[in-house]
């Protein structure tokens, strides 16, 4: 599919780039597309992706020809998920093969040159037999990318590891063929130091071979560990349905693939089915299993009227679910998209990663002359120089400096989506570190954000069943916000209610009508007043109490008396003073931020646990930025929790957003990171993860660049043998992807 954008505008396009083989390669296709007017494009070497943004004159099939003129391949990656077949499963076969060649064939070479005692009369030429295809076929791929390099000018790690092998190849052939090698009964001692020598009667075969496996061994594992590292997002990609039951206007019932299913249709889930994509209960009532997505282990009840996620489980009753989202727009498209483009990213120390790989292979191989020459000239003699010069090839191959970021950022992302956390790009974990005061809306962040019945205080003369049953059921003709919250409140008490005789709303006021034969009113106190009803003193109290703590009083009258007093608010929710007490022990000082009265703000800030002077209240929407841009002009580094879409403004001045899952797709997209599940305890596990997968890559790259900086002088002084240097270069690799795959342990707190 081609990408075409009006002259001027700006547009993204992702090309899945093949035939990288390092760090480098990566860095050269990047300085290449950069290069183009209008272009700004970001390679992964880790994620193989290309991610580019142009403008209206550049066009897709531009950027891919320029790909491939620098020797590389590159398409725009399919985003249907395909069914797995075996081929996929087994992508890692080709390199497998060659590394089982390469060892298989490796290890008697090896042992030969280093066994004395195995070294019979004619062993030198079963060597040369043993090696000549670990040389050849299996390190093919390095040699092939080595030479593609070479004509296009550019210089790459496998330029190192091809030149570094061949010369070792090359020598030992000049010596059997040309030099006193080839003598039979010729003996070769194993050592890890200079010996002067003319190299007439050395071969460096096990060198050449050994090399070349441990380098595939590592490039098999990195592979390998990548592969694990993206686990994550593939099976979120899969977690949807694949076919779905769609109700035809005839009433028909007809199974159709998911990806046939438009805006609009109808369709049935049946207990313990996925639900195939985002939409609307218009039939039934169920528990939905959301735990795949959000991680919450209590099924959410719903019914008609009420909104349902792609993927989740139907736990209960059968369902009839209008489609509302399909395809590229539902929740689980847009988590994994979320997932893909932070793996597609890079921190800043990334990006001086990759630029010192651009200039690290020409650097090398001028120090690898250097060396040569160095030793030549001190006579040390040819094989002397030419085993430091062939060390200081190999184990200059920074692969593990590539590989320190995309890794562990892979494997963070990955794991935050396994926890219902979702980090939108590297950027956001440079954040973290320094933030140290967090900002919270009250209204679904801090509180559920719908109104709740939080107590009910009855006179004498009534008990709080009797005012449940006669109050919910008038309450429960209403439509008013907080005639639900009572009739909620009634019905999980209770169970059922009855239904009123009689009903009337009273404009302002509240509701009055018949229920089991009693004239009840509910509502404000002005309604009883005009009845001619007084509340008794303990409930007067109780009223000016709740109003006080900034809930909404609602009075109860029956048959001409007061009754009782009812407590409605915004409640806070059960893990919200948990959720504060971890931020804080995270080092960040909480400010509760509102819109609403400073007596609801200071109630709600007390039951959780923050100071009344880090309330922030009666704040305008459109004012919220303003009072994130009044903190960092303080010095404070900031990040804001948000849902809503007056929000959406704050979560993107703020350092760091952090949006709720459960909000505004405007929260969502303003936001750093998504949390999944309404639970604010997942926003301390979010900066806890983003903090120590910044830890992972700044490790990485530390025992990347400690690596190159202790080795290097050690090959030059020819202190490394070239097998050893090569096995030390990969198991570099190795440990960096390893270190990365330990994030997969990270666990939310409990």
């Amino acid at each position: 599919m081609t990408t075409t954008t009006p002259t001027g505008a700006t547009a993204e396009v992702e090309l899945a780039i093949g035939g990288m083989t390092c760090a480098s390669c990566a860095a050269r296709i990047e300085k290449k597309l950069n290069r183009m007017d209008g272009v700004t494009a970001t390679v992964n070497y880790a994620t193989e992706k290309a991610k580019v943004s142009y403008d209206g004159d550049v066009s897709v099939q531009d950027l891919i020809a320029t790909v491939e003129a620098t020797g590389y391949t590159a398409q725009e990656p399919v985003r249907d998920v395909p069914e797995h077949s075996a081929e996929e499963d087994d992508e890692l076969r080709p390199l497998r093969q060659r590394l089982i060649t390469a060892v298989t064939l490796a290890v008697p070479v090896i042992a030969m040159a280093m066994i004395p005692a195995l070294q019979f009369e004619y062993w030198q030429w079963l060597s040369l037999t043993l090696a000549a295809p670990v040389v050849t076929y299996a390190g093919w791929p390095f040699h092939k990318a080595a030479f593609t390099n070479l004509r296009h000018g550019a210089a790459t790690m496998d330029t190192l590891i091809s030149v570094g092998t061949s010369a070792a190849f090359g020598w030992s052939l000049w010596a059997l063929f040309l030099g006193t090698a080839g003598e039979p009964g010729m003996t070769h001692p194993f050592e890890l130091t200079i010996s002067r020598s003319d190299g007439a009667g050395n071969i460096y075969l096990e060198a050449a071979a050994g090399v070349t496996a441990f380098i595939l061994a590592g490039r098999y594992f990195e592979a390998r560990s990548k592969r694990k590292a993206g686990a994550a997002l593939r099976a979120l990609l899969e977690l949807g349905a694949k076919d779905v039951t769609v109700l035809r206007p005839d009433g028909t019932e007809r199974t159709v693939p998911v990806p046939e299913l438009k805006v609009g249709d109808r369709f049935l889930v049946r207990p313990g089915e996925k639900i195939a994509t985002d939409g609307t209960v218009v039939e039934g009532s169920s528990a939905v299993d959301a735990s795949m997505l959000t991680g919450e282990s209590v099924p959410v009840e719903v019914s008609a009227g009420d909104p349902v996620t792609g993927a989740t489980v139907n736990a209960g009753g059968r369902l009839v679910v209008e489609a509302t989202r399909i395809g590229a727009d539902t929740q689980l498209a847009r988590m994994a998209r979320l997932v893909e483009d932070a793996q597609n990213g890079k921190a800043a120390a990334q990006r001086l990663a990759d630029r010192i790989s651009a200039v690290f292979v020409p650097i090398v191989i001028a120090l690898a002359l250097g060396t040569l020459g160095f030793w030549l000239g001190n006579g040390a003699g040819p094989a002397a120089a030419f085993t430091a010069a062939v060390a200081v090839l190999i184990i200059a191959c920074p692969c593990a400096l590539g590989l320190a970021t995309p890794t562990a950022l892979m494997v963070g992302t990955g794991r935050g989506a396994q926890l219902g956390i979702l980090i939108k790009g590297p950027e956001v974990l440079e954040s973290t570190r320094k933030v140290d005061t967090i900002v919270l809306d009250k209204t679904g962040t801090v509180t559920t954000g719908r109104m709740t019945l939080l107590a009910v205080h009855t006179a004498d003369n009534a008990d709080e069943a009797e005012v449940l049953r006669l109050a919910g059921a008038l309450e429960h003709s209403s439509e008013h916000p907080i005639a639900r919250a009572v009739a909620d409140g009634a019905v999980a008490k209770l169970g059922s209610l009855p239904t009123p005789e009689d009903f009337a709303n009273v404009p302002g006021l509240g509701v009055q009508g018949i229920v089991e034969g009693h004239a009840v009113l509910v509502g404000r106190e002005r309604l009883l007043r005009e009845g001619a009803m007084e509340l008794p003193e303990e409930l007067q109290r109780a009223k000016s109490e709740a109003e006080a703590a900034g809930r909404t009083a609602i009075t109860v009258a029956w048959d001409g008396e007061a009754r009782a007093v009812l407590e409605v608010a915004d409640a806070v929710k059960e893990t919200s003073p948990e959720a504060i007490t971890r931020l804080r022990a995270l080092g960040l000082t909480p400010i509760l931020l509102t819109g609403d009265n400073r007596a609801v703000a200071e109630s709600v800030a007390r039951e959780v646990g923050i100071a009344p002077e880090d309330v922030i209240a009666e704040v305008l929407p459109q004012d919220k930025v303003d009072v994130v841009k009044r903190l960092q002009g303080e010095g404070r580094s900031v990040a804001m929790v948000g849902d809503g879409v007056n929000d959406a403004a704050a979560l993107a001045q703020a350092d760091l957003g952090l949006a709720m899952g459960t909000g505004t797709d405007a929260a969502i997209e303003a936001g750093d990171l998504t949390l999944v599940r309404g639970d604010l305890r997942a926003a301390a596990d979010a900066i806890r993860l983003a903090r120590r997968t910044l830890g992972t890559i700044r490790s990485n790259l530390f025992w990347a660049f400690a690596y190159n900086v202790a080795a290097l002088p050690l090959a030059a002084a020819g202190l490394l043998y070239p097998m050893i240097a090569g096995a030390a270069m990969a198991f570099s690799s190795v440990f960096v992807v390893g270190n990365s795959l330990r994030l997969r342990s990270f666990r939310a707190a409990d």
